[in-house]
Formats: C-alpha cells, sequence, structure tokens
C-alpha cells in the first residue's frame, strides 16, 4: 500500500488540491491509533482512519473542504464538534450509536486543506519548441492542457500533469480553461494562430498570453485586430515575440528555456502583487494592539 507521504508528494507535483486528516485524539476503544492519516483529493481517497461511519463523515467533511473558498466561513453540518480556522479543521467524533460504531471511544480529527497550484497552463502547438517547451513546464506544480490537431506528434510518454489534447477544434478548447489561465501559443500555422489569440482575448480573463513569431508577424497580427475594429487595448498584452529578451538563441530548446522563464517571472509577478493586497501589514497589527 502507497504511504501517505507518497500520495502527497505525487499530489504537489500534480499540483492538486488536497486535505490531509490526521488522528489527532483517540480515548477508548477506537479503529485506529494517534498519528494515523487519511488523504481526500479529487475523487479518491488514499489511506484510512478507521473505515465506517466515522470515514464517511471525515471523507464528507473533506470533500466540503475542498469545495470551499473561504474555509472560515464554512459550518459543520456533522453531529461532532468542530472548531475551523482557515485552511484547518479540527473534528471530534464519539464513537457511540449516532455514527454507528459502538467502540465506546473518541476520536479527535485534525483536517488540513493544502491549496494546489493555480497555475494553469494551456499550449497550442506540439512542434519542435512545445516539444522542448512541455518537459520544462511539466517539472513546475502546474496543471498543463497541450493542444495540436495531429495526433501522431505527440510523444508515447507524457508527464502526470500534462493532459494532451488532440482536436481538429483547437480554438474550442480555449472555453475548457479556469479564468486567469497562461496560454502560449507557438502553432504551425499563422492564420490559426491568429484565430487562437483573437478568441483567448475575446475571453477577457487570461493571466499570460504569449504568441511566438517576429515582430513582422506581431504588426500583421495588430493590422488585422485593428481591421477588426479591436482597440490597442484588446491585444497590447500580448507577448510577442515572446520569452525572456534576456535568453538569446533560436534552438528549440533555447527558445523553450526564454519562455518558461517568462511564464515563471510573470506568474511570480502577479502572485506578489495579489499578495500585497492581502492581509494586515505589522504596523496597523500594532495600533489594533
Amino acid at each position: 500500500m502507497k504511504q501517505w507521504y507518497e500520495t502527497v508528494s505525487q499530489l504537489e507535483a500534480r499540483g492538486e488540491s488536497y486535505v490531509l486528516i490526521t488522528v489527532m485524539g483517540a480515548r477508548g476503544s477506537t479503529p485506529r491509533n494517534s498519528g494515523t492519516k487519511m488523504v481526500v483529493a479529487g475523487g479518491k481517497n488514499y489511506g484510512t482512519v478507521g473505515g465506517g461511519h466515522l470515514e464517511f463523515k471525515a471523507i464528507a467533511t473533506a470533500r466540503e473542504m475542498l469545495d470551499q473558498l473561504d474555509l472560515s466561513s464554512s459550518q459543520s453540518t456533522s453531529s461532532s464538534q468542530s472548531t475551523a480556522t482557515g485552511s484547518q479543521k479540527i473534528e471530534h467524533f464519539p464513537l457511540g450509536a449516532k455514527l454507528g460504531q459502538c467502540c465506546g471511544g473518541s476520536v479527535t480529527l485534525l483536517f488540513e486543506k493544502f491549496a494546489g497550484s493555480n497555475l494553469n497552463i494551456m499550449l497550442f502547438g506540439a512542434g519542435h519548441v512545445g516539444q522542448s517547451l512541455i518537459p520544462i513546464l511539466a517539472q513546475l506544480p502546474c496543471r498543463i492542457s497541450w493542444v495540436d490537431n495531429r495526433e501522431d506528434i505527440f510523444p508515447d510518454e507524457l508527464a502526470s500533469n500534462v493532459t494532451k489534447v488532440c482536436s481538429d477544434y483547437v480554438v474550442d478548447e480555449i472555453e475548457t480553461m479556469p479564468a486567469n489561465s497562461y496560454y502560449i501559443v507557438m502553432t504551425y500555422d499563422h492564420k490559426l494562430d491568429f484565430d487562437i489569440t483573437e478568441a483567448i482575448l475575446k475571453r477577457g480573463d487570461a493571466a499570460y498570453v504569449g504568441l511566438i513569431g517576429s515582430k513582422n508577424k506581431w504588426q500583421r497580427f495588430k493590422n488585422r485586430f485593428q481591421h477588426r475594429h479591436h482597440s490597442e487595448e484588446f491585444y497590447d498584452a500580448v507577448r510577442c515575440p515572446i520569452g525572456l529578451a534576456e535568453v538569446p538563441g533560436k534552438l528549440p530548446v533555447e527558445v523553450a528555456v526564454s519562455v518558461a522563464g517568462e511564464v515563471i517571472n510573470e506568474y511570480y509577478r502577479e502572485r506578489a502583487e495579489r499578495e500585497m493586497q492581502q492581509g494586515i501589514h505589522w504596523r496597523e497589527l500594532k495600533v489594533l494592539k
């Protein structure tokens, strides 16, 4: 059986959210001892805290935590006693008739939610640069959708956080992505690049849009946007040429490193800005005292 820490390591690598359940205290006759752990993520459970109705309630609580964005306002619907703070919750379960487990003891469970990565990437194009870029991005705690209409061009094996999407209607795949996703456009066809980029911009909620190509290509795209009566604000966030200017080179792997660097830089810049808008500054805490 896989150990809980092996499961957590794999979930972290895939950027998935999960709840770690720990038997914090056990009194009297109980099915599992203190320190026992269980992991709930997605539609699966790993490990056990004792089975029966106790485990059923524990899994339900964990799934409720995964479904809620604001855990501090969550309310327990179980018959147990519960306290919750942030992404943690403690619940006490008497193993009596209400749980259908007449062990006679009691169990206290600690629920800890670990939010997965909010870095969602959609890469259009499985050509030479895409083939070099995917192995780099796949090492990040992110979820990647790799889109192309050529089935035979994809490699046989992909990392667990990479989903191959082979579709004749690649533009339609944009609607499957959550808000604040990162889009990288590098197909074999300029018209397709334009259609994809326009569809992403029309959606209006991308965190990043990178387009492979020269300055001349981007100027032609801007002319087409203007011809379609799109304002400059419509397309000014597009990164083209794509990648960090500090990383020169035209080999596929060199371009891939440059693009990956830009995506990482943009992700942490945006996250830093978001974190600055949250919480209370320490000087304000001193005033509150």
